[in-house]
């Protein structure tokens, strides 16, 4: 798995010091934060980004410790979960290029190439306009269930997303888009954690956070239980039964998020 090179990246950067080369691309920077960062680049004419990781330092690991949060090192979540994903068939991004050098987590060096999703736009910008213009009821149910199908799955492979919100979902456009034919992808995954199976807090942390993202889009109560419905497989009666203190839970904790949300601003 270490360090794996797919075209064109195999071929450009053979024989060469391939973090050399991962460094010295460049593009439109996305994101520059001390240890990480997400830039746009163009290799043959095709857009890729590329996030890279220095190390956050001992001081950045045990302040999230603390924090009961798990510090992310590299870029090897990401790049682990998008195999996983590949492999169960949920659409997500492409990885061309990944490696990581370092056995000590403080300086781990690494990073990954995905391929550019394009064109594309997110669920979140996509649902905007909900509220003052509905969508064809038709689409909306069919984009519903297949959100849900996908987390679904992501969850029952041992995957779960921690930025799980819908801003992450990017619908394709190279089609027109319509209820029965569409593409999702799932993207923003370098803090997704991976195993055999999802443990109910981070499940339910997912939940969470895709409902807290929602709330504002205009979504109906029968929006929320055909989700709920999908999600777990079951009918409407049993999910009810079976998840109340779930749901319960999610509602609160949404409800607590958006109060967050309002009196800092900024990320959650």
């Amino acid at each position: 798995m270490n360090p794996y090179l797919a075209e064109p990246f195999a071929t450009l950067w053979a024989g060469k010091d391939i973090f050399d080369c991962a460094e010295q691309l460049e593009g439109q920077v996305y994101r520059e934060l001390e240890g990480r960062r997400t830039l746009r680049t163009e290799v043959n004419g095709k857009g890729y980004f590329i996030k890279i990781h220095r190390g956050v330092g001992w001081a950045e690991i045990f302040k999230n410790l603390v924090s009961l949060r798990l510090p992310i090192l590299g870029a090897s979540n990401e790049f682990i979960a998008i195999k996983r994903l590949q492999a169960i068939n949920v659409d997500t991004m492409t990885a061309r290029a990944y490696a990581k050098r370092g056995c000590n987590p403080a300086k781990q060096h690494s990073f990954i190439i995905t391929e550019e999703l394009a064109p594309t736009i997110s669920l979140e910008d996509y649902c905007r306009d909900w509220p003052t213009c509905p969508p064809e009821p038709k689409l909306k149910r069919a984009l519903i269930i297949r959100v849900a199908q996908m987390v679904s799955a992501m969850h029952k492979a041992g995957i779960n997303h921690r930025d799980c919100y819908i801003c992450h979902f990017l619908l394709h456009t190279d089609t027109k888009v319509t209820a029965e034919q569409f593409k999702l992808s799932v993207i923003d995954l370098h803090r997704a954690q991976s195993r055999n199976k999802t443990p109910k807090r981070w499940r339910d942390k997912d939940l969470a956070g895709l409902y807290f993202s929602v709330l504002d889009i205009g979504l109906t109560q029968r929006d929320k239980l055909l989700f709920l419905k999908t999600y777990f497989g079951l009918s409407l009666r049993d999910t009810l039964k079976r998840e109340a203190k779930l749901i319960a839970w999610i509602n609160n904790k949404a409800d607590k998020m958006q109060q967050r949300q309002q009196r800092y601003g900024g990320e959650l």
